[in-house]
């Protein structure tokens, strides 16, 4: 069962290798239809690692419901499953072929975490900022120097490329008429 009103998308499934596959591509057009593009890959691997570990470790079935929720300032991703054990962030070794998912899931969303859901399962979540919330304001994405200010090392070639560009910028032509007269 699909459902998706304009803030909120909702999934049931079976967490099966070929279903997962399925729920990335729900997750990519929903994230299209609210304009997330730039989210489109951090909430499909997300999912993924969340939906693998219900298909390796959920019991009593592999029931699940993936749930997004397009908040203020954050997207909010829930895997919610039947086995009321919650997870834990392994010390995979370097020759560890699993044990990594919820790591990676901690390193690629701004927080997660893992709650018990009513008596017979538990629900597991990410966030990730939405472009809105991170994109700087229009007036700080072009660093500028005032009279008598150093540049800071990080900003030095933005400054010297500014400056350049706006020395050799050609003055406008006069506006002409293609109308004779």
């Amino acid at each position: 069962m699909i459902s998706h009103p304009s803030r909120h998308c909702t999934v049931e499934l079976q967490a099966l290798p070929s279903r997962i596959g399925q729920v990335r591509r729900i997750v990519s057009a929903q994230l299209r239809y609210w304009h997330m593009d730039s989210l489109i890959d951090r909430a499909s691997l997300g999912v993924t690692e969340l939906l693998s570990n219900v298909h390796r470790h959920a019991r009593p079935d592999k029931t699940c419901t993936v749930e997004m929720e397009l908040l203020l300032d954050r997207l909010k991703v829930s895997v919610h499953d039947h086995d009321p054990r919650l997870p834990v962030v392994e010390d995979a070794g370097p020759l560890a072929t699993c044990g990594r998912g919820l790591a990676m899931v901690a390193a690629l969303s701004e927080s997660w975490g893992a709650l018990p859901d009513g008596e017979s399962g538990k629900v597991v979540w990410f966030t990730l900022p939405t472009p809105s919330a991170t994109a700087p304001a229009a007036w700080d994405r072009h660093p500028r120097l005032t009279a008598g200010e150093r540049p800071d090392h990080r900003f030095a070639e933005v400054a010297l490329v500014e400056a350049a560009t706006e020395s050799h910028r050609p003055e406008p032509a006069p506006a002409r008429s293609a109308v004779a007269g």
